[in-house]
């Protein structure tokens, strides 16, 4: 979560709406009190996961992991 002033969100009120977008939260604060946050609308939170679920399920599409479990895969991570 990221804050920024109140004359901050004025003047790059475009630029933090397109890290909300993202998926970002903002709080804004007056005088370094948190007085509103930014945060992504619903629907585009709901729409995000479902193009990353997607994504994941075209990434995997005919990969396997011959035998090998999770727990392997995450060790064998760590050793780089």
């Amino acid at each position: 979560m990221r804050t920024v002033g109140a004359y901050e969100a004025k003047t790059h009120l475009p630029r933090l709406l397109d890290e909300v977008e993202r998926g970002e939260t903002i709080t804004i604060t007056k005088h370094g009190v948190p007085v509103a946050l930014l945060v992504p609308a619903p629907t585009a939170r709901r729409r995000r996961v479902k193009e990353a679920v997607e994504e994941l399920k075209k990434f995997s599409h005919g990969k396997r992991l011959d035998g090998l479990s999770i727990r392997e895969l995450i060790e064998e991570g760590r050793r780089f």
